[in-house]
């Protein structure tokens, strides 16, 4: 598994890490992965086979065996592909996030997945972006970040980022959903979000990406003897 360099960015939803870790891939030169977009197709396409998000046996197989595709245009967007369908838009949307949420706790699922993470690994390294990256996917990587910030500056960060897609949100709800979401995968018995003991905590509250992306890369730069 670190055959390769890997960057693993954990935290909580809101926190940044997605952005981030894009920036970061696409300044090193390294493949990214969007470890939580697994949880969020496994969710999703449980509800295109009517299965339940409790029928652990079934989601285990499910998420073992998705049929799904990442494609990266020239302008580095990304598209993520499910049973032939574009569900790029369609993985943001707050009910998918609140179904990945509740699969995520099931250890059969993140079981079935956790070989599929790891398979992203490959030269000339890995951004890896999710919740227990760094304590259970790659416990073996060269720098750990842990993403954080205020549940109120999560919330509105998300508020905008769907008014900016055209959605019609409520900032309460929102802040509401984020704080149930933080309590499900910081006490699920399995794979429980929190940062690896060697990891940076980084708190985001009231910084910018660019800043965020600096005080990393220059964590990299010292871990790696750069």
């Amino acid at each position: 598994m670190t055959s390769s360099p890997v960057i693993t960015i954990d935290g909580p939803g809101g926190s940044g890490k997605g952005t981030i870790s894009r920036i970061l891939a696409q300044k090193l030169g390294w493949h990214f992965l969007d470890s939580g977009s697994l949880y969020r197709l496994t969710g999703l396409a449980a509800r295109y086979h009517a299965i339940a998000l409790d029928n652990e046996p079934a989601l285990e197989t499910l998420a073992a065996h998705l049929d799904v595709q990442f494609e990266t245009d020239e302008q580095l967007q990304g598209r993520i592909i499910l049973e032939g369908e574009d569900v790029s838009d369609l993985l943001r949307g707050e009910e998918c996030g609140n179904d990945a949420s509740r699969v995520a706790v099931l250890p059969g699922v993140r079981r079935a997945l956790l070989e599929r993470q790891r398979a992203f690994l490959r030269p000339p390294g890995l951004v890896a972006d999710g919740r227990d990256m760094g304590t259970v996917v790659f416990p073996g990587a060269q720098l750990k970040i842990f993403l954080t910030a205020s549940p109120e500056e999560r919330a509105n960060r998300r508020y905008k980022q769907l008014k900016d897609k055209g959605l019609n949100v409520n900032l309460d709800n929102l802040l509401k959903e984020i704080t149930e979401r933080d309590v499900r995968d910081s006490t699920r018995s399995f794979a429980p979000m929190r940062p690896a003991p060697d990891a940076v905590v980084v708190d985001t509250t009231g910084m910018g990406v660019d800043a965020v992306v600096e005080r990393i890369m220059e964590l990299w730069r010292e871990a790696s003897g750069a």
